[in-house]
């Protein structure tokens, strides 16, 4: 079946409501046996050492807290932060600002004055997985996240922002099915819609799908990435930006 199909995207959460029964006992049961990994160590901010240092805001969820790997240097920040320096040839101030768990309305009430509190030159944002999980709503989600990209613009005029897609359930053969093509169909739903408002502001990008994920891509608990997952994820994130706009906003 074609998940991307418009009419399963549209009733991507009446599909998962009326498959309920299913896919909550094994959503349920999938929290039993799965454990949780503690967030990346502090500190949560890092550099990398170079002539005008760009300043990095990491935020989202549990992968702006570096879950499934130790340090936040071996996560997402300290990742991109080693990327962008190689490919910018600029130093790099990089902070993550985040909670696991957290969905996009967390950030619009939870984390943005944490977010606004330093400025920024580059905002990597990183949420929906969660949305996914809690089968919200396409338009709500869509609202929080422009509510974060509003805020975020407003505070830092020319900043850059790179929209990360939402993780390709799909893959995950942690998850059993229908739960798996469920939550990837709402997963879609949910990125077509910030795609949308994406496509319509300046100086932002989300990223396409990413390249199937390598063996050692997830953590021990199969579901977060591992440190060797987040070096491959800033690698083919920037690598994805680089030539539609990161390049020349980064100067």
């Amino acid at each position: 079946m074609d998940e991307r199909r418009p009419g399963l995207l549209r009733a991507s959460r009446s599909i998962a409501v009326a498959l309920g029964p299913v896919v909550f006992t094994q959503g349920r049961r999938l929290r039993r046996v799965v454990p949780r990994l503690p967030d990346a160590a502090q500190p949560w901010h890092g550099s990398v050492a170079g002539p005008r240092p760009l300043r990095l805001l990491v935020l989202g969820d549990s992968t702006a807290a570096g879950v499934g790997a130790a340090t936040q240097e071996e996560a997402l920040p300290g990742r991109l932060g080693a990327v962008l320096r190689e490919r910018a040839g600029r130093g790099i101030h990089w902070r993550a600002v985040g909670e696991n768990g957290a969905t996009a309305r967390d950030l619009v009430t939870r984390y943005l004055d944490e977010a606004l509190a330093e400025p920024a030159d580059l905002l990597f944002l990183t949420i929906g997985a969660n949305d996914s999980l809690a089968l919200r709503g396409a338009g709500a989600f869509r609202r929080d996240v422009a509510r974060v990209l509003d805020a975020v613009a407003e505070r830092n005029p020319g900043a850059a922002t790179l929209v990360s897609s939402l993780p390709v359930f799909g893959r995950f053969a942690l998850l059993p099915q229908p739960l798996r093509r469920t939550l990837y169909r709402h997963s879609l739903a949910l990125e077509g819609a910030v795609r949308e408002l994406v496509a319509r502001r300046p100086r932002t990008v989300m990223s396409v799908d990413p390249p199937a994920y390598a063996d050692d891509f997830f953590a021990t608990d199969l579901f977060h990435p591992s440190a060797s997952g987040y070096r491959d994820w800033a690698e083919w994130a920037i690598d994805d930006a680089w030539d539609r706009g990161l390049r020349e906003w980064l100067g």
